[in-house]
């Protein structure tokens, strides 16, 4: 079992992590599904994080790296998606469980052979697309992609209590947005409202502010907290009453 530290660099760990997830194109992937998300989404949960969130649904694949799921070609993961959205009728696909921005040449491939009619949903914490504006300029070269960035706590101190990695890494999850707004890439931010102090709210609302005003008025509320037997122990440990 992988195990990370409280305050660790997420950039380190997502070299670490790729080593295990990533083999060339190839990407691991624990299921593939359909969801009542946006609509109605293909989604392919992928196996690996950069992140250690305390209420991640995720239970095996995210403390089983090395074991959970198998290995797919970017190609053999289009189909699968692409089946699930014709027989479900959904115009949108996404990749989900894990963060979707490791393998990042297995995203590219994805999207360079995505159907123009089809919606790609690029949910991510933000990390790798804060930390590498030529990754968000690959992203960019395609017109049916939006990025979906997961904002963990409206402060430094709150987002490291959440995710394990230390307070500076906060930051990366705007210069995502900042990176997408300036190179053309439609994007949104979200927050999980059940794990945060919501007194600090005025606070993340100045920080989005001073990049765009826009990012406030389009923020996703709607995630909800699935409160698994796992996340209520992982909570409880962290200190959140649950």
């Amino acid at each position: 079992m992988l195990r990370c530290l409280k305050r660790f660099d997420p950039i380190k760990l997502t070299i670490e992590m790729e080593k295990i997830v990533c083999r060339g194109l190839d990407r691991k992937y624990f299921r593939f599904r359909g969801a009542r998300y946006y609509g109605g989404i293909a989604t392919g949960d992928v196996v690996g994080c950069n992140l250690e969130c305390v209420y991640c649904y995720v239970s095996y694949p995210r403390r089983n790296p090395r074991k959970a799921g198998k290995f797919y070609s970017w190609s053999d993961a289009l189909k699968i998606l692409l089946r699930i959205a014709r027989q479900d009728r959904f115009e949108a696909v996404r990749l989900s469980g894990g963060e979707p921005t490791l393998c990042r040449k297995h995203v590219l491939k994805l999207l360079e052979n995505m159907p123009e009619e089809k919606l790609f949903v690029l949910e991510t914490n933000g990390i790798l697309l804060g930390h590498d504006k030529k990754y968000v300029g690959e992203i960019g070269k395609y017109d049916n992609v939006i990025v979906r960035v997961s904002l963990k706590g409206c402060v430094k101190e709150e987002f490291s209590r959440i995710t394990g990695a230390k307070p500076v890494f906060f930051n990366l999850q705007f210069k995502a947005l900042e990176n997408c707004l300036n190179q053309g890439v439609e994007c949104f931010p979200a927050l999980l409202l059940d794990v945060v102090d919501k007194s600090n709210l005025n606070l993340l609302k100045e920080k989005l502010d001073e990049i765009d005003k826009s990012l406030w008025i389009r923020m996703d509320f709607s995630e909800k907290l699935l409160l698994y037997k796992h996340v209520k122990e992982r909570l409880r440990k962290a200190g959140f009453h649950y």
